[in-house]
């Protein structure tokens, strides 16, 4: 693939990294920016032929395949439209828009010029979280109940984040939307969101949007994905979920602690991962982060899939799904109630029951509760009977 980067900063350099990187196969071809000396060093860093700062001169680029927006949020429906005008493919950063109205134009656009779309959702293809969700598809935690997503760090790079009509909104726009599609994936991309109840404030940061904020998305199965996201974590970034179902639970920290630990004087300057506060004391390294973050397995599906002419994992579908659950997030937080989430489209199951699994027989009499083994040996069971509801409590 022939690459038009739209963007030259901190996500661009981590995509252009990816891209050039596993496959081999793909190269950024040209790079768009405001700011020429940005991206002459950034041509000079990833060995790319051409820079402009012409938007549709980028786009329209005779060789480009598909077009990779790395722009601030405010800036991603234009050159989404002009992608889809020229006929060209569309990789886009989260979130996909700073709403879901904003999200859903974009949506018709591809899908009305019946182009390749893909939504880069990093975090949705970080190692354990696809391994996490071959072992959910094999049943082995059985039934989704509750997946809980954190992404807390001291705040992002640029100052465009900072300013709330460019990003439209804080700590929510930011890295909700990560925790938000990591667990629909876990409890299912079929199951609809249906209303949240969300708590916001701004607390620390001296900004209009909220920098903390905590969020229950009830699911018409009645499983519950929650989310916990905060611009002012001190001690670097906190990638962390956990899944709980059924028949187990599945714990994961992503960059935090993982086994790879080093103390620095900090005698000299010296990246250590990203948002990093230090690089002195006890430091967190990440062996490979392109790879613990997602970048690689998320182009490689982008690009195999455009090649065999096929949906990715992550499309604009996904990211408008996930932008209508945040508009109904930031109106809980200043209504506090529960809100619905308003989807125009949706695509998955209609009309799933909730309720409780049906509880596993022990005889013909009873359903079996629980079972367990206490400290003395005795294993002690607790029981419903089938007729009359009742519950009682054994030793066996």
């Amino acid at each position: 693939m022939k690459i038009a980067m739209l963007g030259s900063g901190f996500i661009a350099d981590f995509y252009a990294m990816s891209i050039q990187g596993p496959r081999c196969l793909d190269k950024v071809h040209v790079v768009y920016g405001r700011s020429e000396d940005k991206l002459k060093a950034f041509c000079k860093r990833w060995n790319v032929p051409k820079w402009t700062t012409n938007l549709k001169e980028a786009i329209e680029d005779p060789e480009v395949d598909i077009v990779v927006i790395g722009l601030p949020n405010n800036l991603h429906l234009e050159p989404a439209l002009m992608a889809a005008k020229a006929g060209k493919g569309i990789l886009c950063t989260k979130p996909l828009g700073r709403n879901a109205a904003e999200a859903k134009q974009m949506l018709d656009a591809v899908e009305k010029a019946g182009i390749f779309h893909g939504y880069l959702e990093d975090l949705a293809y970080t190692p354990k979280t696809l391994k996490s969700l071959e072992s959910i598809k094999n049943g082995a935690i059985g039934k989704v109940l509750w997946a809980r997503s954190r992404e807390t760090h001291p705040g992002p790079h640029s100052d465009w984040f900072w300013n709330i009509e460019e990003a439209g909104g804080g700590a929510i726009l930011d890295l909700a939307c990560h925790c938000i599609e990591v667990s629909r994936n876990f409890i299912g991309k079929e199951i609809k969101p249906i209303e949240v109840m969300c708590w916001a404030d701004t607390l620390v940061k001296p900004i209009e949007a909220e920098d903390h904020a905590i969020a229950l998305v009830k699911y018409e199965n009645g499983a519950i994905g929650q989310f916990e996201v905060s611009w002012a974590f001190r001690g670097g970034l906190d990638l962390r979920d956990e899944v709980s179902g059924t028949e187990g639970t599945i714990w994961i920290n992503h960059f935090l602690r993982t086994g790879f630990e080093m103390f620095s004087t900090g005698g000299k300057d010296g990246y250590v991962s990203e948002k990093s506060e230090s690089n002195k004391g006890w430091l967190f390294p990440v062996g490979d982060e392109v790879n613990e973050l997602g970048y690689n397995a998320m182009f490689a599906d982008m690009f195999n899939s455009m090649e065999q002419k096929k949906s990715p994992m992550e499309t604009f579908y996904d990211g408008y799904i996930v932008n209508a659950v945040m508009d109904a997030c930031l109106l809980s937080a200043k209504t506090k109630k529960w809100e619905p989430v308003k989807l125009e489209v949706w695509r998955g199951k209609e009309g799933v029951e909730s309720g409780f699994i049906n509880l596993p027989e022990y005889n013909e009499q009873y359903f079996l509760i629980k079972e367990e083994l206490t400290p003395t040996g005795i294993t002690k069971i607790v029981l419903k009977d089938k007729k009359t509801g009742q519950i009682i409590q054994k030793s066996v």
